[in-house]
């Protein structure tokens, strides 16, 4: 008797049929999260997307996974490109599937969790909701519908599985949202020349020239009144939206653009050209297409200044190709374009005192930009459908 008890129990245990569809929970991974010095020590995280490192790599998987668009040629990185500093170089405004341009550049991924509106124009408010915008935007990854787009997921078997194991369920808005908002959480990059100097009391970790560049920058510059630092942390930004002047493209100059073809090699075009094949977009009215509200017309939200010396173009539409431009076109006070914020006036920087700022500004880039970008891309190479 006790035999035939022990044959059947080794039956139940070892032999029953197993379900090769059915993927088995995962025991979640909480990621071992480490703050840079020089930003906030405390990272908003959802508590019902706490950050493990199995959504995290689910999320690196997605962000650069080309069949999330309609013909299998778009994804999240082909226009924030981790070698070029989570944005496009190459590109003044976003070039989205089929060749389509936007009418805005691809902001920066660089500690984006801790941004509280979303967007150029702070339509969104969580990373797990802006998804949905640059997935079914006709001119980025121009999916029909969020639905679809999980439609498509539920299809491929590589994700089912991961869904299933990771939230035991198959894939859906919300835990797309959570997957890929959990890996742009772990962009955080900070400990940076000046934070060495500035945070962490290490005088000769910059020179004279980083420091007299501060001093302009929080000074004679006015640039802290928008970037702002604090005594302990400083993301470079105040959270809000303000008219700059650069909402008209009537002030990009003439001159020769650098196309990159790849394998180092690149052609000179006249500016003229690219903005004809750009075929420029409608008139752009910022924040006003979110609330509505007249004083918000060309009002954008204030970029933080972190890694910037990797991040050009700049502004909102890429007017301006380069640090020295942003600089002299602060110098002379922007533009008289309508509804400017009253502080922007010429500023009268001497050639020294220019070279400070821009020397200041070179010392805003963390020293982990080469790891985030190399680990940015997906461990295994994804297979083919």
């Amino acid at each position: 008797m006790r035999c035939l008890f022990l044959c059947l129990l080794f039956a139940f245990v070892f032999l029953r049929p197993i379900h090769p569809t059915r993927a088995i929970s995962q025991s979640p991974t909480l990621h071992p999260l480490h703050i840079p010095l020089g930003l906030p020590t405390t990272l908003p995280i959802p508590q019902n997307n706490p950050l493990t490192s199995e959504k995290i790599d689910l999320g690196r998987r997605l962000f650069f996974d080309r069949r999330l668009s309609p013909n299998d040629t778009m994804s999240c990185a082909m226009c924030h490109i981790p070698a070029q500093g989570f944005t496009a170089n190459e590109a003044r405004l976003a070039v989205g599937i089929s060749g389509k341009t936007g009418k805005r550049n691809a902001p920066a991924l660089y500690n984006v969790a801790y941004q509280r509106l979303l967007f150029h124009d702070g339509r969104e408010f969580t990373l797990e909701d802006q998804i949905i915008s640059p997935m079914t935007n006709p001119v980025e990854m121009g999916n029909p519908s969020i639905g679809y787009v999980v439609s498509k997921i539920k299809q491929l078997s590589d994700y089912t599985q991961r869904f299933q194991g990771i939230f035991s369920e198959e894939p859906s808005v919300a835990t797309l949202g959570k997957a890929l908002a959990s890996y742009q959480r772990t962009l955080l990059s900070g400990n940076a020349p000046f934070d060495s100097w500035y945070f962490g009391g290490e005088e000769h970790a910059v020179n004279d020239e980083v420091k007299a560049g501060f001093q302009i920058f929080s000074g004679k510059g006015k640039c802290f009144v928008c970037h702002s630092v604090s005594k302990d942390a400083a993301l470079f930004t105040d959270h809000q939206f303000h008219n700059t002047g650069v909402a008209h493209f009537k002030l990009i100059p003439e001159k020769t653009v650098a196309i990159y073809l790849g394998g180092g090699l690149q052609v000179q075009m006249p500016r003229t050209q690219i903005d004809e094949i750009l075929q420029m977009p409608g008139n752009d009215l910022g924040r006003y297409e979110v609330t509505l509200d007249s004083t918000d017309v060309w009002r954008y939200k204030t970029p933080s200044l972190r890694n910037v010396s990797l991040t050009a173009p700049y502004m909102h539409n890429g007017i301006l190709l380069s640090l020295e431009e942003v600089i002299a076109y602060y110098d002379r006070g922007g533009t008289d374009i309508e509804g400017q914020d009253e502080r922007i006036s010429p500023l009268n920087l001497t050639a020294s005192e220019k070279q400070a700022l821009l020397t200041f500004l070179h010392s805003l880039t963390g020293d982990n930009v080469d790891e985030l970008a190399q680990e940015s891309y997906p461990h295994a190479a994804l297979p083919v459908r």
